[in-house]
């Protein structure tokens, strides 16, 4: 799954040359945390960082005297750069990795710290390089796709047809639907898929015809880019929203999905956004700007270690501890990592209505909290 921000992503040095530069470190404690993220890389991959860093710092400055420091490396957005950024912070110490964002570094980086016993909190969407001791702290979108069934079939909605780009996402939405589908006693119709032409969502749209007739919910898994075309592949053979519960995931929490007034009505899955408005007000009060989205997952990776610091002794890392039912507390709510290095979180449904959305089912507190019918 491509989860990199638009735009080239491309390393500090050419030819393959790891360009090696001072990077100041965070705290002064005495357990040492590797944070490596792509902080000289091109265009949103270095903004995205450098948000990122500055949310490590924030959540040090917010926890009473962690007894932590950060060793900062740069990976250059590359998987070579991430190798050598993880081997270093080794080297240096590092009990546990924080990043890298990228699959391909997170791939790489991973080989290092498997192999040196050392574990990962790495901040990539895509489920495929997760593996026992690399954990990933990130928005997966098989978690919105359990909530968004979840509630549809408390709603009687129990009959979907699905539209998936023709990509990795697209892979990775389209067995959640039939895995969810079948798990909460839902029955998927067809899932289509669809490329970037023009005409390719309504090519989709034809091929789940016969389907419709016995469709009531129709997840479309994708962005604002693309999801306003395939609304209006469906709406050329009279399906609406008016006929039908249309709902997708947490790409659609954008303001250009929202002004789309074909949206209103349907649902999707996220984090509550009060937590990360919180967060990003007193990320502008430090640092006078606005944090990218992927920032609060490196604030809670940071708050979570300094936790496990303070209160697991020499247990801290293990495998145990990291792997806690329970889960743990974050900007965006409550999550935990499973054996297998992804990542379950608790999340709300979104109504989107009128140009905006609204909560219409809050995200539980905590992961033995019944889901409730309605709000």
């Amino acid at each position: 799954m491509n989860d990199q921000p638009p735009g080239p992503q491309q390393g500090p040095a050419a030819n393959n040359q790891i360009e090696t530069q001072p990077l100041n470190n965070i705290g002064s404690g005495n357990v040492r945390v590797g944070l490596v993220l792509s902080l000289s890389g091109s265009g949103n991959a270095g903004i995205a960082a450098q948000s990122m860093r500055n949310a490590a710092e924030l959540a040090l400055s917010e926890f009473n005297t962690p007894n932590i420091q950060l060793i900062v490396k740069d990976d250059g957005g590359t998987a070579q750069g991430a190798r050598a950024a993880v081997e270093q912070a080794i080297a240096e110490g590092a009990e546990i990795i924080l990043g890298p964002l990228f699959s391909h570094a997170v791939a790489a980086a991973g080989q290092v710290t498997r192999m040196r016993s050392v574990p990962m909190i790495a901040f990539s969407t895509d489920s495929n390089v997760a593996a026992r001791g690399i954990y990933l702290l990130s928005f997966q979108p098989e978690n919105d796709i359990d909530r968004v069934i979840t509630f549809a079939a408390q709603r009687g909605k129990r009959s979907i047809t699905g539209f998936v780009p023709d990509n990795a996402y697209g892979n990775v939405v389209e067995a959640a639907i039939k895995q969810y589908a079948s798990s909460r006693g839902a029955k998927v119709n067809a899932v289509e898929r669809y490329g970037t032409g023009q005409s390719d969502p309504l090519s989709a749209v034809r091929r789940a015809q016969a389907a419709f007739r016995v469709t009531d919910l129709i997840i479309i898994a994708d962005g604002a880019d693309a999801t306003p075309r395939v609304l209006q592949a469906l709406n050329s053979v009279g399906v609406t929203p008016k006929r039908m519960q249309f709902a997708g995931t947490g790409l659609w929490e954008d303001q250009n999905v929202y002004a789309n007034r074909e949206m209103d009505g349907a649902w999707f899955a996220a984090p509550d956004n009060a937590g990360f408005t919180g967060f990003s007000q007193r990320y502008g009060t430090r640092f006078g700007a606005q944090p990218a989205r992927t920032a609060s997952l490196a604030y809670d990776a940071v708050s979570l270690v300094a936790q496990l610091v303070k209160t697991q002794g020499a247990r801290r890392f293990t495998e145990e501890v990291l792997t806690n039912r329970s889960g743990f507390a974050g900007v965006d709510g409550v999550f935990r990592f499973r054996n297998d290095g992804t990542c379950e979180r608790t999340l709300a449904i979104h109504e989107i209505r009128n140009g905006g959305s609204r909560v219409i089912q809050p995200a539980p507190n905590n992961f033995n909290a019944p889901q409730a019918a309605n709000n």
